[in-house]
């Protein structure tokens, strides 16, 4: 749990910003005494594995940044505006149908309607402190590497979703683009969330990419 979510109590300060989380991730790593390690980050994790190519590249032996993003965009910063009214507005309940409208399909919400009513009302029961929570969009919103990606140089595999509500896939194009070592992979189904909703697809990608690097070394 990053600070400030779930079990690892505590106040984000004003500032808390995408550093703060990989700074928080190398001395976990560290106590652990992982020294080298493949680095796998959905949306917010792949924006920390950025911050660590670029600050950690020697604990990187490689990337999976999964519809992640490199710098703000318009609709996703559409997206955080509307969270941030919601929160304003005391609408927790909307928040979190919001959340599942911008991370799963809308055939997928259909289908699993029974699950998600059920776990919007655990979270619901459970929801985060909210300063924390507007400080983590906060920080998702200032990240802003786009000058430095050429300089992070850990193989890399971005991939994105072609129905992801949240994050436009050309994102993703981006990464792929500017660092010298990175390969794109679009899938057509999922939306923002496709390691919950199309989990074997999604792990087959991933371990082939991890299998490729292991035939390479």
């Amino acid at each position: 749990d990053q600070y400030g979510t779930n079990k690892s109590v505590g106040e984000l300060p004003a500032n808390y910003s995408i550093s703060h989380m990989a700074d928080e991730l190398v001395a976990l790593l560290q106590q652990l005494e992982v020294k080298h390690c493949h680095f796998v980050g959905h949306a917010l994790g792949g924006l920390v594995g950025l911050a660590l190519g670029l600050v950690q590249p020697d604990l990187l032996q490689s990337l999976v940044l999964v519809n992640a993003w490199s710098s703000p965009n318009p609709h996703t910063l559409r997206c955080f505006d509307i969270r941030k009214a919601l929160l304003a507005a005391d609408r927790k309940d909307m928040y979190l149908q919001l959340q599942a409208l911008l991370l799963f399909p809308p055939d997928w919400i259909a289908a699993n309607a029974r699950h998600l009513e059920e776990e919007e009302a655990h979270l619901l029961e459970h929801f985060p402190n909210v300063d924390n929570l507007l400080a983590r969009i906060a920080a998702l919103s200032a990240f802003d590497i786009d000058g430095e990606l050429p300089e992070i140089k850990t193989p890399t595999l971005a991939v994105a979703n072609r129905d992801d509500t949240l994050v436009p896939w050309q994102r993703s194009q981006t990464l792929a683009d500017a660092m010298p070592n990175a390969a794109l992979s679009v899938m057509e189904y999922g939306g923002h969330a496709s390691s919950i909703t199309v989990p074997s697809a999604f792990n087959k990608l991933v371990l082939e990419y991890l299998q490729r690097l292991r035939q390479r070394a």
